[in-house]
C-alpha cells in the first residue's frame, strides 16, 4: 500500500452542496482523508495509490462540485514512512 496526498487549489468557494458531496467522497474505498482549508483554497486528499490514482481523485472532486483551478505543485508525494531507514 502507497499512500499519497494531492493538494488542489480551487477558485470558488464549495457551495453547501459541493460541501456534502465531498463528505461522500470520504466514504471512497482508498481514500483516508479530505482536509479543506477556506483561507488557503485548498484541499488536501490523502488517499492509497494502488487503488486510486491522481486523475481518479481529480475526477472525485469535480463530480462533488469543486471548483478545481490548479493542483499545488509537487504534492502527489509518497507519505513518509515511521519507520526508520537503514542506512
Amino acid at each position: 500500500m502507497t499512500q499519497l496526498d494531492v493538494i488542489y487549489r480551487y477558485g470558488a468557494a464549495p457551495s453547501e452542496r459541493a460541501q456534502l458531496a465531498l463528505s461522500k467522497v470520504r466514504d471512497v474505498y482508498g481514500i483516508r482523508r479530505v482536509e479543506v482549508r477556506e483561507a488557503e483554497k485548498t484541499v488536501r486528499v490523502e488517499y492509497d495509490a494502488s487503488r486510486l490514482t491522481d486523475a481518479a481523485i481529480h475526477k472525485l472532486l469535480r463530480r462533488a462540485g469543486l471548483d478545481i483551478v490548479e493542483t499545488v505543485a509537487g504534492s502527489a508525494q509518497p507519505e513518509e514512512s515511521a519507520a526508520p531507514t537503514l542506512g
